[in-house]
């Protein structure tokens, strides 16, 4: 769920939803408060005329003939009589209701005041929670007694506030849906030119299409393709000349150290010959970057561990391998041995003895490098993964090196869209995890 939310569809959606549904529910609200408000003054309107109609036609008649009128008037909810005095009592429950009744009938009789209006249960009788009585007062001091017939109303279901909430929040999610698609599209696309640029494969032009904003940034982005890779060619030429003009003398001192009569001096200077070769080569290497001309290719990186462990055991290195059957991912497998070959030799010359562990987690393949070594200070570690960064030369300062082999396998491992991490070893010595993704289309 959380890895969900984490996408710009998601949140908007998310967004879109919350926001339409409170504003929806907050107009019906005030939609139905509004409906409820008018229709009770209008009920309240069309009684309050009916009762001064009754009132009316009973007072234009001569006291014989008001009781008869008062009931040819009479029907449905309504029920009228005349007589001498009121009937109904004041006050009692919900009578706060008919408050408005009440004002209604003095503003529009235009002779009746509040105490010509009695509004209360019928004091003759027990109280009725399904009527109440109205007594109007007549000129000549009777009264009409009108009986309203008042049932409980039903309580209003919800029914259609959600039936209504429901369809909106469905039509939203659906516009949603295609407005992001619509919007998230172009940023797929820089994606996907950025992960080929990155990979080295052919360069792959962002269609410069759409809104202005998306056709600046697509214009910019094919810009920088071009000088990115324009920059990257001018670098692969310079190494290559700077490989070709540096190796030539060093060839040529190699040869005439050979010919030196003191052979002592001649063998140290071979071996300074040897060991600036293997800078050189070294230091291109690392400024070469993880060729990404060279084609991905599904392997076996079980094997390719234990090839390389094999090899260092030839070598006189007390090294083991703990794989299952089979590691299947896509890679560069000339990069990945180069990778894997600096992490191991690392581990043979600086941690005694070796151990690589290979899980395939399902989607990722997790190999663990540890050895047995002093390890590294805590404070240092991630110093280490940088270029020409090398421990205190007290380590081992005869077994060379110049800080190169844990960059250059740390840059092969995001070339493929892995990672890589170093940690000590709660009982002593090095640990190094390298996590590879199985599939091209995982990595970053």
């Amino acid at each position: 769920m959380r890895r969900w939310l984490d996408t710009l569809a998601a949140r908007t959606m998310l967004l879109m939803l919350i926001g339409v549904g409170i504003v929806h529910v907050a107009s019906l609200y005030a939609y139905q408060h509004a409906l409820n408000r008018e229709m009770g003054l209008a009920n309240e309107t069309r009684l309050a005329d009916r009762l001064l109609t009754i009132r009316r036609s009973v007072m234009r008649v001569v006291p014989g003939e008001r009781e008869s009128v008062a009931h040819e008037v009479s029907g449905g909810p309504v029920e009228a009589h005349w007589s001498a005095t009121e009937h109904a009592r004041s006050g009692g429950p919900g009578m706060a209701l008919w408050e408005g009744l009440r004002q209604r009938l003095v503003v529009t009789s235009g002779d009746l005041l509040d105490e010509d209006i009695v509004i209360g249960a019928n004091r003759k009788s027990e109280a009725d929670p399904h009527f109440v009585l109205v007594s109007l007062r007549l000129p000549d001091q009777s009264w009409v007694n009108i009986t309203l017939f008042a049932p409980e109303a039903k309580p209003q279901t919800g029914h259609g506030t959600v039936l209504s909430t429901t369809l909106m929040a469905l039509g939203v999610l659906l516009v949603s849906m295609l407005v992001i698609r619509w919007m998230t599209t172009p940023l797929q696309r820089f994606a996907h030119a950025a992960r080929t640029l990155y990979h080295g494969t052919d360069r792959a032009e962002v269609p410069e299409t759409g809104p202005r904003e998306f056709r600046d940034v697509a214009r910019a982005f094919n810009e920088m393709q071009g000088r990115i890779r324009q920059l990257i060619a001018t670098r692969v030429q310079t190494l290559a000349a700077v490989s070709h003009d540096l190796k030539t003398p060093l060839t040529r001192m190699r040869l005439r150290a050979e010919t030196l009569t003191d052979r002592a001096a001649a063998t140290g200077l071979i071996r300074d010959i040897e060991d600036m070769e293997r800078m050189l080569e070294q230091t291109l290497t690392h400024l070469r970057g993880d060729r990404k001309d060279e084609e991905m290719r599904t392997l076996d990186l079980a094997a390719l561990l234990t090839t390389l462990v094999n090899e260092a055991i030839d070598r006189g290195a007390r090294a083991t391998i703990i794989a299952g059957s089979s590691a299947i991912l896509d890679g560069r497998p000339l990069a990945l041995k180069r990778a894997f070959g600096n992490l191991i030799d690392n581990a043979v010359k600086y941690g005694g003895d070796v151990t690589v562990a290979i899980a395939d987690t399902g989607s990722e393949i997790r190999t663990e490098i540890a050895d047995t070594g002093p390890g590294i200070p805590e404070a240092r570690l991630e110093e280490m993964l940088q270029p020409f960064t090398r421990l205190d030369p007290s380590r081992n300062p005869d077994l060379g090196g110049f800080g190169l082999g844990l960059s250059i396998a740390k840059e092969i491992m995001e070339g493929h869209g892995g990672r890589i991490a170093l940690s000590n070893r709660p009982g002593g010595g090095l640990l190094v995890l390298a996590v590879l993704p199985k599939h091209a289309s995982a990595q970053r």
